[in-house]
């Protein structure tokens, strides 16, 4: 009978950590049970005055960004892997640059750069006699769409650059052997082969669009996260914010329906001749104007999502360098280090302790728990800042006498608990991928051995996993470095981040103090892209 009761610990274990994983989502949909008549007037109201506004402004800002990062991620890939064109080599982890660059740090380069009183547009009245405005407002829902596109294409080019390599090029030498023209090959061949692909990446990208916080904050575009922010913080209505997380955790959800049913449909069967025929079969030679073209059409991205925006932070790094606040940098360089760390390790614990519950009992309840967990990844920071912060309200006021509201939001706790929520999913993925390229035979082979389960775990898995989890921890750390909306809201006092302070100062329009943080946000983001590029040149 103790056995047995010792035995359930690991699962009660599991079981208490998913739910709190999966709590601020259910916070969230718990909030309609206080849909009372204050809550029906809120939200007539929401919907006579700034729902509209969110919904259109949000669905014109995702239509549009689907449209360009497909376009972009597509044309990229097919370059890259169907054609052969000087710099192709180069071009194929380059493009992946842009990953490194968080988008609100595009807005506050190019916003510096391109803005009225911004020395582009000062350079051309000067230089030929022009007055007034020369180029278009950049913090326009225009300008938000050239953000997010040229800093979230890589989803669409990583997807489908996979599909295309692995099948496109052996079918489309099979169509030329046939007689079918450039053209009709990549409009017959390459482009539906990489469809599901595309569909994946875009979904993706849609979701960091609608998580997105800093850029459409700063452009001053009502979308459904800055309309939650200012529900909460602005109007301190958190029923009115609740019920706005509630509407984009459903878009969320739609995008999260249309992502995974894109990837079931790109799990074609490959078999090894169609690998062999693929390998043999080269891309086609590209000269004089063709290959002109197929560079540009690399080149540009790269240089409007990374290149460019280095280029415009520089600038006023330089021009303030003795004003720079050297001291208070390494604080909250500190700071971003001290959060980012612990939360790294935590994650990847609790990802391998998941990972290894499946592999060790992969029955329905296991999976389950692991699909909940990895959702989080999917739920943008301001819905789970709104479903932490509703149910500390709910047991505050139940038992005012408690401290539950003080250790959520004025210590560590909290924003951890946010950080684990979003990113144990990431770490959790790269988990999953290591024990995929580990037989189960091990397993067996150890158990016939003698060998208990933490045995197993500490003298057959660890050993073959250990760059799976220094992957996780890396990506959790540069996620965490990264993220701002959970962030503003949950640090501590007197514990500001790089992201945090790079927002506030580009706020406040010191865009030369901010552009030190925002440069080591990018420095940091350069670790996974060089990771990322190292595997798949190795595959």
């Amino acid at each position: 009978m103790l056995r047995r009761l010792i035995s359930t610990v690991p699962s009660v274990v599991l079981f208490l950590l998913v739910a709190l994983l999966t709590l601020p989502v259910v916070a969230v949909g718990l909030s309609w049970l206080q849909f009372d008549a204050q809550a029906q007037s809120i939200l007539v109201q929401m919907l006579q005055t700034v729902l509209p506004d969110y919904t259109v402004t949000s669905l014109l800002l995702c239509l549009s960004v689907a449209f360009g990062v497909a376009v972009v991620g597509m044309a990229t890939a097919s370059a890259v892997t169907l054609f052969e064109f000087p710099g192709r080599r180069v071009f194929e982890w380059a493009l992946l640059l842009p990953l490194a660059m968080p988008a609100y740090v595009l807005a506050y380069a190019y916003t510096d750069f391109l803005q009225y009183a911004g020395p582009l547009q000062s350079w051309l009245r000067a230089s030929f006699g022009l007055q007034g405005r020369l180029l278009p407002e950049v913090r326009s829902l225009g300008g938000a769409v050239l953000v997010f596109t040229v800093a979230l294409y890589p989803y669409v080019y990583l997807l489908a650059r996979t599909a295309l390599s692995e099948r496109a090029v052996h079918l489309m030498e099979a169509a030329r052997l046939l007689g079918a023209p450039l053209s009709r090959r990549i409009r017959g061949v390459a482009l539906p082969l990489a469809r599901p692909a595309v569909a994946a990446g875009v979904a993706l990208a849609l979701m960091e669009t609608l998580a997105d916080f800093g850029v459409s904050s700063y452009f001053g575009i009502q979308t459904f996260t800055a309309g939650i922010y200012k529900a909460w913080l602005s109007m301190d209505n958190r029923i009115a914010a609740a019920q706005l997380a509630t509407v984009l955790l459903f878009f969320v959800a739609l995008l999260l329906w249309v992502e995974h049913g894109a990837q079931k449909r790109m799990r074609f069967a490959t078999g090894r001749g169609a690998r062999a025929g693929a390998q043999d079969a080269a891309p086609v030679q590209l000269r004089g104007a063709r290959a002109l073209s197929a560079w540009l059409v690399c080149a540009v991205p790269i240089a409007l999502g990374f290149v460019l925006p280095v280029l415009f932070m520089l600038r006023p790094l330089i021009l303030g360098w003795d004003n720079l606040l050297w001291d208070k940098f390494f604080g909250w360089a500190l700071n971003s280090v001290w959060l980012a760390g612990l939360s790294a390790l935590l994650a990847t614990a609790l990802a391998f302790g998941l990972a290894f519950a499946v592999r060790r009992k992969p029955h329905v309840l296991t999976r389950a728990a692991l699909q909940l967990a990895s959702l989080g990844y999917a739920v943008p920071g301001a819905v789970i800042v709104v479903g932490l912060l509703l149910p500390v309200g709910w047991l505050q006021a139940a038992a005012p006498q408690t401290a539950v509201g003080y250790w959520v939001t004025a210590t560590v706790l909290g924003i951890v608990w946010a950080y684990l929520v979003r990113f144990s999913a990431v770490a959790l993925q790269s988990l999953q991928s290591g024990y995929s390229r580990i037989p189960a035979s091990f397993d067996d082979s150890a158990r016939m051995l003698g060998t208990p389960g933490l045995g197993i775990l500490a003298r057959v898995h660890w050993p073959l996993l250990k760059r799976s989890v220094a992957a996780a921890g890396l990506l959790v750390f540069v996620d965490v470095m990264k993220e701002l909306p959970a962030t503003l809201v949950l640090r501590p006092f007197n514990s500001d981040t790089l992201a945090v302070v790079t927002y506030q100062l580009a706020r406040d329009e010191r865009l030369g103090e901010a552009a030190l943080p925002a440069l080591a946000l990018v420095l940091v983001g350069l670790l996974p892209v060089a990771l990322l590029s190292r595997t798949l040149r190795s595959k």
